[in-house]
């Protein structure tokens, strides 16, 4: 057994964790971080790192097997799963590796095990029950909680996750099959890169979302758009649907589904993969003993990030949406540097957060949509271009998708982007910047923008919502 006596103490290494032991390391915080799996968090090992790898097969094969449209030949095309799936946990292997090397780096002490609070004098105790055997415990003036979330189940007959027919996002990064026919339940960025990755690769893919349209938080004309493509690749998407039961007795799982309608269709599915959104990690952390106030499964914080317990703050998916690393890494930095006093520092505020999916097309978004910037009361100003009147696009074979643009009629402030298209994930950041500097319609129209490149498209959608648009 160890006593530490440290300044901060993190709880969980994924991105928002890792980043505010090492913000704190360079503000001259003694820091000490404890994980009880794997160094980068499910982000890093079973999110956001190896799905990309995943759907980075999936795009590269599809451009394979389009090859004569760029006067190449790529004959007898196939793929190896298990090889795709050893790719994926290679990217991760290396990645953990090097948030390994930035710990040490930094000078950060490292406690594999899991954590609990009891209370203390400046901020809770940490109690960790070490991997390797015993007890540590971790004595410091500030606590934060980084403890992510995990995949939210449904508690219906047969829906329940078993590694077999039933997948979450985990199993479905390492398939033991690679499956014929595959059930998708939920249409929210995880379940649709998903059902992209596997129908790239030729499962026969259904999509059911309770919502009347796939893509729930994107701008409709985006979900819409999106939709039409996903049909087209053959994946069948089913609306205001849910599903009932599933029956896993024979040799393919049969899905009840029904519509609000009250239509009701049998989907049978090799394997069903649950993507129905994410629940926080509050459980055995002994948050209740030390009074820590918990609301529909996440810790509830102030805009500092503070629990409301002397000493103890907590960041990233346990606290709420957005959920996306991105965020948790800037609450972690926004916390540590209230906690050190730093000038300048202020809230974040979650309208600037971009938010990405990387299907085939990929999908791109931040601030507000057309509909609820009208909601809120603005009249807007509305933008778009297509793809089609893109050099590079052409150039690229990629024509299909467009960029949207709101804007505030009176004050000319940027509310909402949207994009749908090749590479619009690597875009839509000059829109996030946009918005994070207050910039207003005329900036954007004054900047310029290299030719010939995909981002011509943005400038060209913020002319079309002023009457100014050039190539179409």
């Amino acid at each position: 057994m160890t006593d530490h006596s440290v300044d901060l103490v993190v709880i969980g290494s994924g991105p928002g964790g890792y980043v505010a032991a090492i913000r704190a390391a360079q503000l001259g915080m003694k820091t000490a971080i404890v994980e009880r799996d794997a160094l980068g968090g499910v982000c890093l090992n079973w999110g956001c790192i190896p799905t990309k790898a995943l759907l980075r097969t999936a795009e590269v094969y599809t451009q394979m097997k389009h090859a004569e449209e760029y006067g190449l030949k790529a004959e007898g095309l196939s793929f190896d799963i298990k090889k795709v799936v050893e790719r994926s946990r290679g990217v991760s292997g290396r990645m953990e590796k090097g948030v390994g090397f930035l710990m040490k780096k930094n000078k950060i002490t490292v406690i594999e095990g899991t954590a609990r609070l009891e209370k203390g004098t400046d901020a809770p105790l940490v109690k960790v029950k070490l991997k390797a055997g015993g007890e540590d415990t971790v004595k410091a003036r500030h606590v934060i909680l980084a403890t992510g979330a995990r995949a939210r189940t449904i508690p219906q007959a047969g829906l329940e996750p078993d590694g077999k027919f039933v997948w979450t996002a985990k199993e479905a990064m390492v398939p033991d099959i690679m499956p014929k026919s595959l059930l998708v339940i939920g249409s929210g960025a995880i379940g649709i890169e998903f059902a992209s990755f596997y129908r790239a690769l030729g499962a026969e893919v259904t999509v059911v979302e309770m919502m009347d349209r796939i893509l729930p938080v994107e701008d409709e004309e985006v979900s819409k758009f999106a939709e039409r493509q996903f049909k087209k690749q053959g994946m069948k998407i089913i609306t205001a649907a849910t599903v009932e039961k599933l029956d896993k007795s024979g040799a393919l799982a049969k899905a009840t589904v029904k519509t609000k309608d009250g239509k009701t269709e049998t989907i049978e599915a090799e394997r069903v993969v649950l993507a129905v959104g994410i629940v926080g990690n509050t459980e055995n952390l002994g948050l209740e003993s030390v009074g820590v106030k918990i609301d529909r499964a996440h810790v509830v914080v102030n805009q500092w990030l503070e629990t409301g317990v002397k000493g103890l703050y907590a960041i990233g998916d346990l606290v709420g949406a957005p959920w996306l690393a991105h965020k948790a890494s800037h609450e972690g930095v926004i916390c540590v540097e209230k906690i050190a006093g730093v000038k300048g520092v202020h809230p974040l505020d979650t309208s600037t957060i971009p938010g990405c999916t990387y299907c085939q097309p990929q999908i791109a978004s931040v601030g507000m949509t057309e509909a609820k910037a009208k909601e809120a009361g603005y009249k807007v100003k509305v933008g778009k271009f297509p793809f089609t009147g893109n050099g590079k696009a052409i150039a690229l074979g990629e024509p299909d998708g467009f960029v949207k643009t709101v804007f505030d009629e009176k004050t000319g402030e940027l509310l909402g982007a949207h994009m749908i298209g090749a590479e619009v994930t690597e875009l839509i950041q000059g829109f996030g910047l946009a918005r994070s500097a207050e910039l207003v319609e005329a900036d954007l129209m004054h900047a310029v923008f290299p030719h010939p490149t995909l981002s011509e498209m943005m400038h060209e959608a913020v002319l079309d919502a002023y009457g100014r648009v050039v190539h179409i």
